[in-house]
């Protein structure tokens, strides 16, 4: 675990970060909700996220999971580093839908964070599903349950 990167104390440093920094140019942006057990969010995929024509590129769909995940950590107060992920996508996410996204903890270790995250269409179909593990690098002093 030494190895693992330094986490800044600032939490305007996580400003760049491509799935939730408001400052960066190319990132999706994602602005998360907590009720005390599930991250929410929503997000409506633009043309520059496109995979196939008219279609949100997987990978992007993937970083909607690994994000709800690794903000549920976040929000039960731990700072975390995804170490395994696994995704099924179920069916296309089309450019310009609203999509939902939510994410929750399923067990926790000493050391290991088990997440899900689901994605759902704007007409309440599954889009895909995560399942990650991600390694505890220590409490956060930004929120804790």
């Amino acid at each position: 675990m030494a190895d693992l990167p330094f986490l800044p104390e600032d939490k305007e440093s996580f400003t760049g970060c491509f799935a939730c920094g408001r400052d960066n140019p190319i990132g999706l942006k994602l602005q998360f909700a907590w009720d005390g057990k599930t991250t929410r969010t929503e997000f409506v995929a633009e043309k520059c996220f496109q995979g196939w024509p008219g279609i949100v590129h997987g990978a992007i769909v993937m970083s909607l999971l690994d994000e709800a995940m690794s903000y549920a950590a976040f929000y039960s107060g731990f700072s975390t580093v995804t170490g395994k992920m696994s995704v099924k996508l179920k069916k296309p996410a089309r450019i310009g839908e609203r999509l939902t996204i939510t994410g929750g903890i399923t067990k926790m270790t000493r050391k290991l964070i088990e997440t899900e995250a689901v994605v759902i269409s704007s007409d309440g179909e599954e889009i895909a599903r995560g399942e990650g593990t991600m390694f505890i690098l220590n409490r956060n002093k930004y929120y804790k349950n």
